[in-house]
């Protein structure tokens, strides 16, 4: 039993999208006491759209966890395929496809899979009270946090998971804008399955997330057993939707797929919240940070975030909560501004097409990385720590000792992406 545990006796998970669902699964998973209540409040009038349904291996593990169940019943139940990496076409310098793949290569894998069912799968290991109402606001209180919801009366509770969502602005005293991603709307759309379930059992063939370089932004492309989900990523301040929409259609044109199903206009920012973790509320999924889905980084994002401020509340003594939810708070904000540093590089090289979109991505977006990322604005020393690892890339050799780097993401990403450029 944690020394923590004691002081976590009431706890509310708001939102039922990915981010949601995880955290309220994770508490039934971890709580290690039988009498705490745990509150899920979500509206069902907002429904769970996923941006690019791609993950890290990291959730395979996850899953298996908080389900109980076999890796082959998840990976039918989410519809979903077995990811082994992204294959990038058109990107870069050097005008090669090359492929990013998980470590070990073709041995780790993610899931494609369906938000949805996803959703559905974490609520069935789930032990909550639900409660069906729309969220008015949060507030700190003493020892925890109110939550005002619409028709309901209010309840206060030690601890509050909070994933409602992008912002509705950002504000820089509380939001770090990561400006150097060029792109902020994502066109959905889901046409027919390419990938058919055989027998009982579930698909076994690798599967890549294809990363489609295009003239106004560029095309993932996400293979489930139900539908294949196609995403047109774009910047809307360069280039007009109905553009994107044409070109859209002239791609799936080209690769022959006969009809598709709109899905979604979806504005989105790239952005980390300053204060994720106040020692009351932990602000997780598109509510703390987001980026645009070109390295699957949104659930990977969730897990860590849930499960640093979850362990932290039962593993450790109450009177440290506020002290302890700086360093949390700081360090995810660290690890965020890294993932973004890391997805923001794959533009510096631009791609196969000399458009406008390429041109403002390459020559004006990325280079405005060392301005946001600069301690003094970030609060943080990530700046320092992505140079090292661009430095260790342009060394004609690099020491055993510095194999196992990281920023984020590992020193073998890294290579994969620098060569796969041209940097």
């Amino acid at each position: 039993m944690g020394p923590g545990s004691k002081s976590l006796r009431k706890v509310a998970v708001i939102g039922r999208g990915t981010a949601g669902s995880l955290a309220a699964a994770s508490v039934s998973r971890l709580h290690p006491e039988s009498d705490y209540e745990l509150h899920h409040i979500y509206d069902s009038r907002i429904p769970a759209i996923g941006v690019g349904e791609g993950s890290w291996p990291s959730l395979v593990q996850e899953l298996r966890q908080l389900t109980d169940l076999p890796h082959e019943t998840i990976q039918q139940r989410l519809k979903g395929t077995r990811k082994y990496g992204v294959a990038f076409e058109g990107w870069g310098a050097r005008d090669r496809d090359f492929t990013h793949y998980f470590t070990p290569q073709q041995v780790s894998y993610a899931y494609h899979l369906s938000a949805d069912l996803l959703a559905d799968l974490l609520h069935e290991s789930t032990r909550a009270r639900h409660i069906d109402a729309k969220v008015l606001d949060i507030t700190r209180v003493e020892g925890g946090a109110l939550v005002e919801l619409e028709g309901v009366a209010p309840e206060r509770y030690d601890l509050v998971f909070d994933a409602r969502g992008f912002p509705k602005e950002l504000d820089p005293d509380r939001h770090i804008d990561m400006s150097f991603i060029p792109t902020n709307t994502s066109v959905i759309r889901r046409c027919p399955a390419m990938v058919e379930e055989e027998g009982k059992g579930p698909v076994l063939q690798p599967t890549y997330t294809r990363a489609v370089a295009r003239p106004h932004g560029w095309i993932f492309v996400i293979p489930l057993t139900m539908h294949t989900s196609y995403g047109y990523i774009f910047n809307r301040h360069v280039t007009d939707l109905a553009q994107v929409e044409a070109d859209f259609d002239a791609f799936l044109d080209a690769e022959g797929v006969p009809q598709w199903e709109q899905r979604a206009v979806i504005p989105f920012p790239n952005f980390i919240h300053r204060r994720m973790y106040d020692g009351a509320v932990a602000r997780i999924g598109n509510a703390a940070a987001f980026m645009e889905p070109l390295e699957a980084t949104a659930i990977v994002s969730a897990q860590l975030q849930i499960g640093m401020v979850l362990r932290t509340r039962l593993y450790r003594l109450a009177e440290s909560v506020e002290r302890d939810a700086v360093a949390v708070s700081r360090f995810l904000v660290d690890n965020m501004l890294r993932y973004g540093l890391f997805v923001g590089w794959h533009y510096s090289r631009g791609s196969r097409y000399d458009s406008e979109f390429w041109r403002h991505a390459r020559d004006h977006a990325w280079p405005q990385h060392r301005k946001v990322a600069d301690p003094e604005a970030a609060g943080c020393d990530v700046l320092r720590k992505f140079d090292d690892m661009i430095e260790l890339l342009n060394r004609p050799v690099i020491d055993k000792e510095d194999w196992y780097q990281m920023c984020g993401v590992p020193l073998t990403s890294y290579a994969q992406i620098s060569q796969g450029l041209g940097c």
